[in-house]
């Protein structure tokens, strides 16, 4: 438990002699505080993961003040580099920075649980979805995600793209990604970005970034980055070894939730490499339950649940569910835990925070051309559509509405259209 006390004192990072000096600030949140913030998002986070990474930028950002836009930034930059589900990852170091370690739990069980409960429940149901995704309802939840992801574009743009060069950067990425989706060339802009903000992006903004409260040992760290070594390599030996169908799903799980970088969709093809051909999952199966992840807010990677409880052989059902949930999740905590703690150290250096002001710009081209493939063009398909979106914008932007409101009311106004 050492690793859960918090320091005393609170300082902003400073070089002195070559060398980072970083003071944390307290995390001053609770358990019970962070999971029900979570809650509340996992209920009504529609749209995927970027849509998620703006309903955490309104709530934490804008409306709670948990932290400030540039860490937030700088956080997003972090999780898009790491493997696993980006916006879980962000929820998880968003937690953490509110009340340590428990608070990456809370956000997690908050944020995953409404989704991993209901996709279990569809598996005992019915995988027959036919027509859910041409629901009304369902669509007008996609065209509240294109108003909540063009906010966060267009407020992120306006902190981090200040200037023509660094607009410059984030529409360039933006096309790169466009015609490359993969999640490779998603990396590489990244790392370019990092370059390019590292030779030219010294000068601008020399602002000392707020530290955050960021309370976990070096030691906990390597820790952590030992026992996910242990598991990508040992897991898949001790499944020769041990002929076992619960450390066969667990190793399935855990090693494509190692090895997928920026989530969501990019996980499903693995997925289903893993589990169809070998007969665990019918193809039928597989696409139903797609389909329902699709209908449901909260991350898609709960899918995992769903696809544990249809699998066979045993074990199956709830603890099926169990085990597939937590070993595609569970690599997420462990690099998020592994990095955190050299977090405030490296945002300190001057050149770091070069190479990150280009990486942050190329973040904004990323979610700019996420904007238009897949959320644009999966919601925006006529005049109506437009308007709907249009309107969800303005209650967001102009008016100030939550965005649980916003979904509620995409939601009945995508069903009455639907209706007319």
């Amino acid at each position: 438990m050492d690793e859960l006390q918090q320091p005393s004192s609170q300082v902003s990072p400073e070089i002195l002699s070559g060398e980072v000096q970083v003071n944390v600030p307290h995390a001053h949140g609770t358990f019970l505080e962070v999971f029900g913030v979570f809650a509340r998002l996992g209920m009504t986070s529609f749209g995927g993961p970027i849509a998620h990474l703006g309903y955490f930028r309104q709530e934490l950002v804008v409306r709670r003040k948990w932290v400030d836009e540039q860490s937030y930034a700088d956080l997003l930059a972090l999780c898009q580099f790491l493997p696993g589900p980006s916006s879980s990852q962000m929820g998880i170091a968003l937690g953490m920075t509110r009340a340590g370690l428990w608070g990456g739990l809370a956000a997690w069980l908050g944020f995953t649980l409404p989704s991993a409960v209901a996709l279990t429940l569809f598996a005992y149901v019915t995988t027959d979805m036919h027509g859910v995704l041409q629901a009304g309802w369902l669509h007008g939840l996609l065209v509240a995600a294109v108003a909540v992801v063009a906010q966060a574009v267009w407020g992120m743009a306006n902190i981090f793209c200040p200037d023509r060069f660094r607009a410059t950067m984030a529409i360039l990425a933006a096309i790169a990604i466009l015609l490359w989706p993969v999640s490779v060339v998603q990396i590489l802009i990244l790392l370019v970005g990092g370059l390019v903000g590292w030779r030219f992006l010294r000068k601008v903004d020399t602002v000392k970034p707020v530290a955050l409260p960021l309370a976990i040992s070096h030691r906990l760290a390597i820790v952590a980055w030992s026992v996910f070594l242990v598991l990508i390599f040992g897991l898949p030996l001790a499944h020769l070894f041990i002929p076992n169908q619960g450390l066969a799903l667990f190793d399935t799980f855990f090693r494509v939730g190692s090895l997928v970088f920026g989530g969501g969709h990019v996980v499903l093809p693995l997925l289903q490499r893993e589990v169809v051909p070998v007969g665990w999952v019918t193809n039928n199966q597989f696409l139903a339950g797609y389909a329902a992840a699709q209908a449901i807010p909260g991350p898609l990677f709960t899918f995992s649940a769903f696809l544990g409880a249809v699998s066979k052989p045993a074990p199956n059902g709830w603890l099926g569910a169990f085990i597939a949930l937590v070993a595609i999740f569970l690599p997420s905590f462990l690099v998020v835990i592994g990095t955190l703690p050299f977090w405030n150290r490296l945002r300190a250096i001057e050149s770091f925070q070069a190479a990150l002001r280009g990486i942050n710009a190329a973040v904004v081209g990323i979610l700019l051309a996420a904007l238009y493939q897949p959320i644009w063009t999966s919601a925006i398909h006529t005049p109506v559509d437009f308007g709907l979106a249009l309107i969800a914008f303005a209650l967001l932007v102009i008016w100030k509405a939550p965005p649980w409101v916003i979904v509620v009311l995409a939601a009945v106004l995508g069903a009455g259209v639907s209706l007319l």
